[in-house]
């Protein structure tokens, strides 16, 4: 099974407009279509969710992190191995290090 990884990082607007999308593994099974419409289901479940619900949820075999900055929605995916309050130390790091230079 290996070490738990990081799958992939979307970054959306409010309106779930990807405006970043980066994936760290290669699925031959899944068409560009298929991971489009994945992408979609996974964005629209993120902003779905209340602000009282938690920022987990498994989709398909990941874990799914996400958190709100402004008007920016940074998600992540990772195997189901992966620790979530870890992803979010990534996403927070990322964040930070983003603002800092921009």
């Amino acid at each position: 099974a290996g070490q738990a990884m990081i799958k992939f990082l979307i970054v959306v607007n409010k309106q779930g407009q990807t405006r970043l999308a980066r994936y760290y593994e290669e699925r031959r099974d899944l068409t560009v279509e298929e991971r489009s419409a994945q992408e979609a289901d996974i964005v629209r479940r993120c902003l779905m969710r209340g602000e009282q619900q938690c920022s987990f949820l498994e989709y398909k075999g990941y874990n799914i992190a996400y958190r709100r900055y402004a008007s920016l929605f940074f998600i992540v995916g990772a195997d189901e191995d992966e620790n979530e309050l870890a992803i979010l130390e990534l996403i927070h790091a990322l964040v930070e290090t983003l603002d800092r230079f921009f």
